[in-house]
């Protein structure tokens, strides 16, 4: 027990000091900024020292705004160092890298995670999935098919290796269908990444669940603000799929039954 809180504490310490990190390579990104040099303050340009650099303490410390001019820290920083944070702990938890196999699954979600918290955060922000990033991700995933769990490289089953294309279809015909007004294709190329995550079954379940938790916020956000936008406002779809396939992945929630269905076609599912 309390090597598996030394262990989370530790994951969750480096999991923020990643997240500062990502925080760089999510706001820097299409600005033609580099991710290289001196951390400095986005609204009077001065350098950051080492102490205004630490994860979630310099944004307390600070209280939220910049020492020199004043200016408002934004709050993706902390936000984001937290939530990597907290996913690199539960990762590290749910799958210890106790084996050479299980260490190389850890290091795959490990990586995963670091290409998803900086995709959900540049989509929240501007409501487009970078591409260099969900390429990276489906590489990442599809890799995931082939090495790690009982054996260091396995054949995968037929139904895993479909689980990414038959998730993404639905979200590239809603993008053509539309013209892009209903879906972003990002959010197909993002589909086709967590099925080959998490397999058939669970994949169609992060996939009901996202929707859900989407349409949730979704509605409370209208209820919320409707008084101060009373114009549509786009809502990006991205950090939903990606909540509901760590739901998924770590918690093993389930909210439909797809392997009687799949059955029906005589596959199963992972």
């Amino acid at each position: 027990m309390q090597e598996l809180a030394f262990l989370a504490v530790f994951a969750f310490i480096f999991g923020t000091i990643v997240g500062s990190f990502l925080n760089v390579v999510s706001l820097r990104f299409n600005t033609g900024k580099g991710i290289g040099g001196r951390s400095m303050c986005m609204s009077c340009g001065k350098t950051l020292r080492w102490m205004e650099l630490i994860p979630l303490f310099s944004f307390l410390f600070l209280r939220g705004a910049c020492r020199k001019c004043k200016s408002k820290i934004s709050w993706q920083y902390p936000l984001v160092e937290f939530i990597a944070g907290c996913v690199f702990a539960l990762i590290l938890i749910k799958f210890p890298p106790v084996t050479l196999m299980a260490a190389v699954s850890t290091v795959i979600y490990l990586l995963t995670a670091c290409l998803l918290v900086v995709i959900a955060a540049y989509d929240a922000k501007h409501q487009i999935i970078p591409d260099p990033f969900v390429y990276a991700f489906d590489a990442v995933a599809l890799l995931s098919v082939f090495v790690g769990g009982p054996a260091l490289y396995h054949a995968p089953h037929l139904a895993t290796l479909l689980a990414g294309p038959a998730l993404a279809l639905p979200f590239a015909l809603l993008w053509a269908a539309s013209r892009g007004t209903w879906m972003g294709l990002g959010d197909a190329k993002l589909a086709l990444g967590i099925g080959w995550i998490l397999g058939m079954s669970a994949g169609v379940n992060a996939i009901v669940l996202a929707f859900w938790i989407g349409a949730a916020f979704g509605i409370a956000w209208m209820i919320i603000t409707y008084k101060r936008y009373k114009h549509k406002i786009a809502i990006p779809f991205g950090p939903y799929l990606i909540l509901a396939m760590y739901l998924v992945l770590l918690t093993g929630i389930r909210v439909i039954d797809v392997n009687t269905l799949i059955s029906l076609f005589g596959y199963t599912s992972r």
